[in-house]
């Protein structure tokens, strides 16, 4: 269990780390929640102000705006991931072992964190799924990725990628494989619930453990 975890974001994301402060924890609970509830294009900071009972110009304190608060909630997430990853494979030295752990954790890091009073993780999971990708799929990107606010991303997929390497040193595309770990898991999630015909994972209780089964084959087939 982890207690009182909190990570060190880039500070271009935000005015103010809303980490640090009890109305910064409940302005980031509840707009994961209300994303969940209502979806980003309909999300708005006047919206999330009287979900919180709060002034709208509080939110602003910390926040921009709510493009840089959904690139803080899917950074916490990444952050969290890596955080997981770096734990559970750090006394294990056989690498096949290792990438098992990490696809582990790609899929099974959506598990609530009950220590957490300010972040379900797997409700920020669903936000992830459904709304992640708007985060970078953006025609400022070059920008934004100039100021590193992608950091936490970049920072995860190439832990990854050094795993895959020590499995197989002479694989020419590691961090091609590691986004597309990252990027395949919650992909198929997606289309298991909303674009079956995408994808042969089911929504079903056991679609977590086919997802990492599926990943795990292809890792097996690529690093021969």
């Amino acid at each position: 269990m982890v207690l009182g975890i909190k990570f060190k974001m880039i500070d271009s994301l935000y005015t103010r780390d809303p980490q640090d402060t009890d109305l910064g924890k409940k302005i980031i609970k509840n707009s994961i929640l209300l994303i969940d509830e209502i979806g980003f294009e309909s999300f708005n900071f006047k919206k999330l102000a009287a979900k919180i009972g709060s002034a709208e110009k509080s939110i602003y304190r910390y926040f921009d705006n709510k493009h840089l608060l959904l690139l803080f909630l899917t950074s916490w997430y990444w952050e969290w991931v890596h955080y997981l990853i770096n734990v559970n494979v750090k006394q294990v030295s056989d690498p096949k072992r290792k990438l098992n752990i990490v696809i582990e954790n790609i899929v099974l890091a959506t598990h609530e964190n009950t220590s957490n009073e300010y972040i379900n993780e797997n409700i920020l999971h669903r936000v992830i799924i459904k709304e992640g990708a708007k985060a970078y799929h953006t025609f400022d990107v070059d920008d934004e990725n100039k100021v590193g606010l992608f950091y936490s991303y970049k920072s995860l997929t190439q832990t990854v990628s050094e795993i895959i390497l020590e499995v197989n040193p002479n694989f020419k595309y590691p961090l091609s494989l590691a986004s597309n770990f990252i990027e395949m898991a919650n992909n198929q999630f997606y289309f298991a619930k909303h674009l079956p015909r995408l994808t042969n994972i089911k929504n079903c209780d056991d679609m977590e453990t086919d997802l990492v089964e599926m990943l795990n084959l292809f890792a097996d087939k690529l690093l021969k």
